[in-house]
């Protein structure tokens, strides 16, 4: 049934206009298909990363629980290499779960990091650090992903930083 359905999610997307939000049923729709294809890669051990993206040593990234909205994310790097994230958004899932760190496999750009309430990958699979909230923490993984196929400019995978720091969404 998805199948039959997915021409018709890509005209919308393509015929709706620009930044409709995060919020809207189109975005929701595109959003969904995008997170299908995300977790297929992260099965996949060629597609790991076992080093830390260099933006998430120290900064804020764009974080953001599947089925929940963007929201700003503090991140450090441990005195061992890897890094902890602290996640202070809607949604934080409780055990089990886990982070991706999303970085363009072409361009070698991170893009953020999206929080699955599902079991974690095989513990074979790298981890890069931890994410957490005042409650609970996870395993960090990243993952290169094709970039243009999983975010649409109409319907961006992540909100963009500057406009959720101003307060909007």
């Amino acid at each position: 049934m998805f199948r039959k359905l997915l021409p018709l999610i890509l005209l919308a997307t393509a015929c709706s206009p620009p930044n409709r939000g995060e919020n809207s049923a189109i975005c929701g729709m595109t959003f969904l298909a995008s997170v299908t294809r995300i977790i297929e890669l992260v099965t996949l051990p060629h597609m790991a990363l076992t080093e830390p993206p260099d933006e998430l040593k120290s900064g804020v990234v764009p974080a953001r629980v599947v089925g929940y909205g963007t929201t700003a994310a503090a991140t450090g790097q441990a005195d061992d290499g890897s890094i902890m994230v602290a996640y202070q958004g809607e949604g934080f899932p409780t055990t089990p779960g886990f982070g991706a760190a999303l970085v363009d496999d072409s361009s070698e750009v991170f893009r953020g990091i999206l929080i699955w309430d599902k079991r974690p990958p095989p513990d074979d699979f790298p981890r890069i650090g931890i994410i957490a909230d005042a409650n609970v923490t996870m395993p960090l993984i990243g993952v290169r992903v094709n970039w243009v196929s999983v975010n649409s400019e109409r319907c961006p995978l992540f909100a963009n930083l500057d406009t959720l720091m101003a307060g909007g969404r």
